[in-house]
């Protein structure tokens, strides 16, 4: 067809004039397996119907694995498996916390100086997992009852699909212990490892105030990101996270005032938030859309957004305590641990997208690190995504929050503020 037909065909047709769906190039790492996810690692945002960006593909897949019964003769193993460890192919699992940190104290696993043996949770559930978000029309649908008790429910069992298993922590302070020359303060750190740690004397007062957070915190952290990686030309923070499992003020989260209420639950699952897909899309929509966007607001075309994403992006979060953190510590994977290991797909079906975040597996041999008593003026940094792809850099770390047994019993949980950005090069 030549471009006179195609503008006459647009003209004609209605549905032409609905924007498309941005779709992303799936950009695998150099050696790295294709990821265990739905269309071999395409974007749902291929599948778009009408301006519905993949919507109700992602939905009808989610039934149709549902009624394939796969996960389902997961939870009847768990459930059905005599009490004590269960034998995994990755290695000796736990239903229970408790279970597995009797096997750590039974074993007497060593750790090196400043570090701690820990139960971790991980999926054992080696396919997508699919989330419909509170805000989907579905929830809202009567006629539509059957299919979202079913998604409901297996959205449900899907957390359950885990097992925790031993894990030991480093000391993020002694990385260059482990990386001769490598210090945890260094955008070498991150380029290697995918995580890296910074410091902060924050000005912000009130880290229940979205809106000072938003005036006050976001620079600071905008500014510390171009300090700690000098050949970036730009950072952006785009949103915020509270986490306060003893907050007794409100709570409630409203999109529109940018305010994103504060976390009782700590997101106690090996994960990491972005992927090959997601990375791209998520940049992209900030960049045009400033969706979800509580940062500085962005005038990009798609073509200006496409260009600026041809160079090299990073997704970074950061997250620092309000108080010395006692229990409930963040922990980190490094990259070179599970370099050649596929993630698992979980699909995020808004009403106008499809996000992605990604699970794992155990592996014995993952490099975790955590920071003991991380004070208020530490800021850990993980990476979430890198668009670089050769192999030549981490792509991004993956990350959990745990419970700390050698803790005192009436030691409080982690109070922190989580930032995520975009720094550019």
């Amino acid at each position: 067809m030549n471009g006179n037909e195609d503008l006459a065909d647009s003209v004609n047709d209605p549905a032409a004039e609905i924007e498309k769906a941005y779709v992303p190039p799936l950009e695998l790492t150099q050696g790295q397996p294709p990821p265990i996810a739905a269309n071999g690692g395409l974007s749902y945002m291929s599948f778009d119907q009408d301006g519905d960006a993949g919507t109700v593909a992602a939905t009808q897949a989610a039934l149709q694995q549902i009624a394939e019964g796969e996960g389902q003769a997961i939870d009847e193993m768990l459930e059905n498996a005599p009490p004590g460890p269960i034998e995994t192919k990755w290695g000796i699992g736990f239903r229970r916390y408790s279970e597995c940190l009797e096997y750590i104290r039974a074993n007497d696993i060593d750790v090196p100086e400043g570090g701690l043996a820990l139960p971790l949770r991980y999926s054992i559930h080696e396919a997508p997992s699919y989330s419909i978000v509170s805000s989907n029309a579905l929830w809202q649908d009567p006629s539509r009852k059957a299919e979202a008790d079913a998604l409901h429910k297996d959205e449900h069992d899907s957390l359950r699909r885990c097992l925790y298993f031993p894990q030991v922590m480093r000391d993020a302070r002694r990385i260059e212990e482990y990386y001769p020359g490598l210090k945890p303060d260094s955008p070498e750190s991150m380029d290697k490892l995918g995580v890296a740690l910074a410091h902060c004397e924050s000005a912000c007062r009130n880290f229940y105030d979205a809106a000072e957070v938003e005036r006050v915190f976001y620079p600071e952290m905008e500014k510390l990101l171009l300090e700690f990686f000098p050949d970036a030309t730009e950072a952006l923070v785009y949103n915020h996270d509270v986490f306060d499992k003893d907050y007794e003020g409100d709570r409630t989260e409203d999109q529109e005032n940018k305010n994103p209420g504060v976390n009782a639950a700590y997101a106690n699952l090996v994960h990491n938030d972005l992927n090959d897909n997601s990375g791209r899309v998520r940049c992209r929509e900030l960049l045009t859309k400033n969706l979800r966007n509580f940062g500085r607001e962005q005038h990009y075309t798609g073509e200006q957004a496409d260009a600026k994403m041809s160079r090299r992006f990073l997704s970074i979060n950061l997250a620092k305590p309000m108080e010395t953190v006692q229990q409930n510590p963040f922990v980190l994977c490094a990259w070179p641990s599970f370099a050649d290991q596929p993630y698992i797909t979980n699909y995020r079906v808004y009403d106008d997208r499809v996000g992605e975040t990604t699970r794992f597996t155990y592996r014995a041999e993952h490099e975790w690190y955590w920071f003991p008593e991380q004070k208020p003026t530490e800021v850990s940094m993980l990476k979430c995504y890198d668009s670089i792809t050769d192999g030549s850099v981490s792509r991004w770390s993956f990350h959990t929050a745990c419970i700390d047994h050698t803790a005192p019993e009436d030691a409080p949980c982690r109070k922190n503020v989580v930032v995520r950005s975009f720094v550019f090069f």
